[in-house]
């Protein structure tokens, strides 16, 4: 079926159309953000000028990403509960940020993560190591955005051929690379934020809409769904019809839960958001709204699910290009015909352009403050414009590399990717990060031994499971050199991350305990961190 009829009865045109309004309002709000970008300050931390809800909305908005909007309201039609299982884990890994990390780590670092790690170790070391984690995260975090876009150009656009979905990617990666060069952290905000707000004013819009078709009885739309799937209908409210046909899919399971729990207090581009807020308790205020608007969406999703599985059907979204990921624009079409599929085909480049532009913005900080202010200038820059000029540069680099990822991944399974980034966070970053913040004995070779073994043991672990190949879902479809059971490795890659550290640090001669008790005082109180305040 050719790719223009993706969508049965949707206008591309009009879809385009809804995008590019986007664009060009989300442009004109980041060159106004611009004119006060003028240190390293605003560009990296947006001057530290935002509120508690509004830095909490633009987490909201970093954090949904299109896997989040069409990933999980497709698990949800065509597996119902084992997808929503989704959800749980995306959710409760906010408490983790909220109870160990958020304001801690606004109150002790300035820019990045790893101004927090060097903070009372040696500091290239634990900044290349930081930077080199950061980087990996963000590479295959923003790889899978991009890919997802090439999908969503199938899906949503009727763009078809191999030139056409490259020339999409493309252009998403320029205007994505206009964003982080122009408007900075400040700029980027904003994007999230008016992102957001689409997003959560879409998924109200079609849950209520949905819900009035079933007379706002949620009983009566969940006996809609299981009636439309037919004999495997009942599967859709019980636990078991994606993770429960055999031990190693439960095991599985369990993996990946512990790696979305804990990844996404270990995420870079997440963490960077905590220092673009002045005090302590707005940094705490941001998880809190934070966590409202996302389990807020997560609940829409729940409605949508289910919505597209009573009123589409699981055969029909199964059968669509892109699969799982059509059902909320067949549901939208089904609702409200070509226009508000229009609508939501712009909030998920919306979805992906706010993603990307946050992954760029802190990969490129992470290099220049961490890799060339700190390890090969050893903290002597000439000037702050110099650091943000590399950072430019190197956002710049970065936007090349994944709109040249993302069109050689464009075809493939980019679950692992996703999968990989999560893994990569929860086993190399979160331990480091609890370590230094809380363990007084905590040293530099234990830093090193968590994150670089963290590191390559999730990257060995993936590369050897059924996620890259063996499996007709695998991203190689025709090779098996598989010998790792479980498709992500959280399960063995956290604790070994933590016992890698915890090895390391006693193995180390190196005392540090001195450093601690400043480090304590200051990621408790937010004492002489960059305007703050303290509660």
């Amino acid at each position: 079926m050719p790719l223009a009829q993706g969508v049965q009865g949707g206008n591309p045109a009009l879809n385009i159309s809804i995008f590019g309004a986007f664009v060009l309002v989300t442009l004109v709000v980041v060159f106004r953000a611009s004119r006060n970008t003028r240190t390293a300050s605003d560009y990296y931390a947006a001057g530290r000028s935002f509120t508690g809800p509004q830095n909490g909305t633009a987490i909201a908005g970093d954090y949904l990403s299109a896997a989040s909007f069409l990933g999980i309201t497709g698990a949800i039609a065509l597996t119902g509960y084992d997808g929503f299982l989704y959800s749980i884990g995306f959710l409760v890994a906010w408490l983790v940020a909220l109870l160990l990390v958020a304001e801690l780590m606004r109150n002790t670092g300035k820019f990045t993560m790893g101004d927090v790690l060097a903070f009372r170790m040696r500091q290239r070391p634990v900044r290349a190591a930081a930077a080199t984690s950061t980087l990996a995260v963000s590479f295959f975090y923003l790889l899978a955005q991009m890919a997802g876009a090439g999908i969503l150009v199938s899906l949503l656009l009727g763009i078809s051929g191999e030139a056409g979905q490259s020339l999409v990617i493309a252009v998403v990666g320029i205007i994505m690379i206009i964003y982080v060069l122009v408007g900075g952290m400040k700029g980027t905000t904003w994007v999230q934020i008016i992102k957001a707000a689409l997003l959560i004013f879409g998924a109200a819009l079609m849950t209520l809409w949905v819900l009035g078709r079933y007379g706002l009885n949620l009983s009566t739309l969940l006996g809609a769904a299981v009636e439309r799937a037919g004999t495997d209908g009942a599967s859709l409210l019980g636990p078991g019809a994606k993770y429960g046909a055999t031990d190693t899919s439960k095991i599985d399971f369990l993996s990946l839960g512990l790696a979305l729990v804990l990844g996404t207090a270990g995420l870079p581009h997440v963490l960077m958001r905590f220092y673009t807020v002045p005090t302590a308790r707005d940094a705490r205020r941001s998880v809190v709204w934070a966590i409202a608007w996302i389990g807020l969406f997560y609940l829409f999703s729940l409605i949508l699910g289910y919505g597209a599985a009573a009123l589409v059907g699981p055969d029909t979204i199964a059968g669509a290009p892109g699969g799982a990921n059509a059902a909320a624009p067949l549901l939208a079409l089904e609702l409200g015909g070509p226009l508000l599929l229009g609508f939501i085909a712009a909030v998920a480049f919306a979805t992906i352009l706010a993603v990307v532009a946050g992954l760029t913005i802190t990969a490129s900080a992470s290099f220049a403050h961490d890799v060339y202010a700190g390890v090969i200038k050893k903290g002597r820059v000439d000037s702050k414009h110099t650091e943000v000029r590399v950072a430019r540069i190197t956002a710049c680099i970065i936007g090349a590399l994944a709109i040249a990822g993302g069109i050689g991944a464009k075809d493939q399974n980019v679950a692992f990717l996703v999968a990989l980034a999560f893994a990569v966070a929860a086993s190399a970053n979160l331990p480091t990060i609890l370590y230094s913040l809380f363990w007084k004995r905590f040293n530099t070779t234990g830093a090193l031994c968590s994150i670089y073994g963290g590191l390559a043991t999730s990257l060995l672990l993936i590369i050897f499971s059924p996620a890259v190949s063996g499996t007709p879902t695998s991203m190689l479809k025709n090779i098996d050199f598989a010998w790792f059971p479980l498709s992500n490795p959280g399960l063995i890659s956290i604790p070994l991350s933590f016992l890698l550290g915890w090895a390391g640090t006693h193995l180390s001669h190196e005392h540090l305990e001195h450093k601690y008790a400043e480090m304590e005082v200051r990621s408790l109180t937010g004492a002489h961190a960059e305007k703050a305040t303290q509660h």
